[in-house]
C-alpha cells in the first residue's frame, strides 16, 4: 500500500520504486492504474523517445517513461517545493535522462522549442481550462513531431476541446475520477 505522498513506478528498470512528493494543494499524481492503462496503450512506443511531462508534479508518469526505456524526459512544473522533489527522486534513481524546468506551462510553451518530443503528457490542473489552450500551443509552437504521441489526463467528463485537426484520438478511457486520452499526431 502507497504512503500519503508516495507513488511506485509500475513497469521497467526502477520498478517497485518510489517517488516522494510534497503535500502541496492541487497535486493529483495520476494512479497507478490509469498508468498501467496507459502504458499498456503506449507497449513498445516508449523506448527510446523523448517525452515532455507538462504539469509535471509528483513525476509519476515521466519516472514511468524513463523506466520503460525513454531516451530523455523533461519535466516542467512551476512550484519550487514540487521541483525539489522531482530532482531529489532524479538523484535518488541515477535518473540521468530526466531533466527538470521550473516555469509556468504557457511560459514554457510560449517559448520557441529547443528539439521536439515524441511523447507528451499533458496532466493539468482540473477545471481550469488548460488542455485546449495547451493543446494548441503545442501544435502551433512546433513542439512535436509528425508521429507524436499525446496523453491527455482530465476530468472524467470532460471532451477533449479544440484538438488540432492533425491529432486523431487513438485511444479514450474513464478510470475512476480520470479521463484518459491518447492521440497521435498524425501529419
Amino acid at each position: 500500500m502507497a504512503r500519503r505522498n508516495e507513488v511506485r513506478i509500475i513497469g521497467g528498470k526502477w520498478r517497485g520504486r518510489r517517488l516522494n512528493f510534497p503535500p502541496v494543494a492541487g497535486l493529483r499524481p495520476t494512479p497507478a492504474m490509469v498508468r498501467e492503462v496507459l502504458f499498456n496503450w503506449l507497449q513498445g512506443e516508449v523506448a527510446g523517445t523523448r517525452c515532455l511531462d507538462l504539469f509535471a508534479g509528483s513525476g509519476a508518469l515521466g519516472f514511468e517513461a524513463a523506466s520503460r526505456g525513454a531516451e530523455s524526459v523533461l519535466q516542467v512544473e512551476i512550484n519550487p517545493k514540487v521541483i525539489r522533489a522531482l530532482k531529489e527522486n532524479i538523484r535518488r534513481l541515477e535518473a540521468v535522462q530526466v531533466g527538470t524546468v521550473m516555469t509556468n506551462v504557457r511560459k514554457f510553451l510560449g517559448r520557441s522549442p529547443a528539439e521536439t518530443f515524441d511523447l507528451i503528457f499533458l496532466d493539468p490542473p482540473f477545471g481550469e481550462g488548460w488542455v485546449g489552450r495547451c493543446c494548441r500551443s503545442l501544435e502551433e509552437g512546433g513542439w512535436l513531431k509528425p508521429g507524436s504521441w499525446i496523453y491527455i489526463e482530465a476530468e472524467k467528463n470532460l471532451e477533449v476541446p479544440e484538438v488540432p485537426a492533425s491529432w486523431e484520438r487513438q485511444r479514450h478511457k474513464r478510470v475512476g475520477d480520470v479521463g484518459c486520452h491518447l492521440y497521435r499526431r498524425v501529419t
